[in-house]
């Protein structure tokens, strides 16, 4: 019997027992999913955080988005990716800490006033830039 790759990931769904919850959650997915596809094309947007924000939306409001999310030709392989455990490529990685310094610097220096702010913010532009260098590297595959 031929094992589909995808069914461990398929656990994960645990649906929200709250429909309510459950509705915001699914707009809260479409719209991280939405941002995600503007990532693939635009540089400065990064693609991998936004799908796996989706990713986390629809295991909680629908498991058939969820299971298409994960089986997506287009963008299934960055969620699957990080989920295995293979990392995110170094181009996702440098553009995610990029796009995360321009924000909190732009937020920290231009848009707070209060100094202990700024300095909560700059603390959490930190853990993340070393959270997200702790993450595995993508390794490039050359496809024959």
């Amino acid at each position: 019997m031929k094992r589909d790759k995808h069914k461990d990931y398929l656990h994960i769904t645990r649906l929200s027992p709250n429909k309510y919850v459950r509705v915001l959650l699914m707009i809260a997915g479409t719209f991280f999913v939405a941002v995600g596809l503007i990532g693939i094309v635009l540089p400065i947007l990064p693609t991998t955080p936004f799908l796996l924000l989706a990713a986390a939306c629809y295991s909680k409001s629908s498991k058939r988005c969820h299971d298409w999310l994960l089986t997506n030709r287009l963008f299934g392989n960055y969620i699957r990716n990080y989920l295995e455990g293979n990392g995110i490529p170094m181009r996702v990685k440098l553009s995610t800490i990029a796009f995360l310094w321009v924000t909190i610097s732009i937020s920290a220096f231009f848009f707070v006033d209060t100094f202990w702010v700024r300095i909560l913010l700059l603390v959490i532009a930190i853990c993340v830039t070393v959270h997200i260098l702790a993450l595995r590297t993508l390794k490039p595959t050359l496809k024959t």
